[in-house]
């Protein structure tokens, strides 16, 4: 009979706990488009860098493991919450560098502000309790609770948006507290916010790589705030029959970065010939 060796055999347990230890599937944000949000509630969308901790470790959305120093996550709980990494409005790229570096630098300004706790009972103040109630008896200084506005008026959005976007934030989100956490898009959380448009002229053709091969895979732009490239927003014909170089076109943005270029820059469509 085949025999498996002791410490080989717990080298084979750990390597499969390693392969299927990870989090589960995010709750991920869905778009407004005037759905009724009747007692739903709004919050804040903080630019920052998705936290997601299950109680042992701390990941990104796309699951990689984070390395936060020991004293940020001392006194986190045993249980999973799902938040942003986040420090203030306006520092998305210094916050990213924090968190993917390998070193303990920076991790002192940061936050993780928790907007559910996925795996406890109840609507969303119930789950959110859960935490509230732990942080009462281990208080840490790296947690907060993201608070949660209930909507009277569409209005009342309206003025929140205005009102977050002139601080220079990203956006708000509309949630149905009596929904349950999804471990999917979902169309019970859903981002606001306004989308900045300008216009720019294309210099140059990138070929496409993958499903885009023989294609455009992107531009580069010019207007008054510099070069940037443009990979998202085309549609396959636009792929097939790139705006020429030379021509201007539309681009959606999401403010700017701290270099003064377009954030998030997305093609639109050729500027039409008045």
């Amino acid at each position: 009979m085949f025999h498996i060796k002791p410490i080989l055999l717990v080298f084979v347990m750990l390597f499969s706990i390693l392969i299927y230890a990870k989090p589960p599937d995010l709750m991920l944000l869905g778009t407004y488009h005037n759905q009724d949000v009747k007692n739903w509630v709004m919050s804040e969308k903080l630019d920052g860098v998705r936290g997601y901790w299950d109680g042992k470790q701390l990941f990104t959305r796309h699951n990689k493991i984070l390395k936060p120093p020991l004293y940020f996550i001392r006194n986190f709980p045993p249980f999973a919450i799902d938040g942003e990494l986040f420090s203030q409005r306006n520092e998305f790229e210094q916050i990213s560098s924090i968190v993917r570096s390998q070193k303990d630098k920076g991790w002192e300004k940061l936050k993780l502000y928790v907007f559910d706790v996925p795996n406890a009972k109840g609507n969303l103040f119930d789950r959110l309790a859960m935490l509230e109630h732990y942080l009462a008896q281990h208080p840490s200084e790296y947690i907060e609770i993201i608070e949660q506005i209930p909507i009277n008026s569409y209005d009342q959005i309206q003025r929140f948006l205005n009102r977050i976007e002139q601080k220079k934030g990203e956006g708000i989100v509309l949630r149905n507290p009596n929904a349950p956490y999804e471990n999917k898009r979902s169309n019970q959380i859903l981002k606001l916010k306004t989308e900045l448009d300008e216009e720019c002229e294309v210099i140059a053709h990138h070929q496409g790589k993958g499903k885009f091969s023989g294609k455009l895979g992107a531009i580069t732009c010019k207007n008054h705030r510099g070069q940037f490239r443009i990979g998202s927003g085309f549609k396959l014909a636009d792929r097939e029959n790139p705006p020429a170089i030379g021509s201007i076109i539309t681009y959606k943005y999401r403010g700017l970065t701290k270099k003064g270029l377009p954030r998030f820059a997305t093609y639109w469509r050729i500027k039409r010939v008045e």
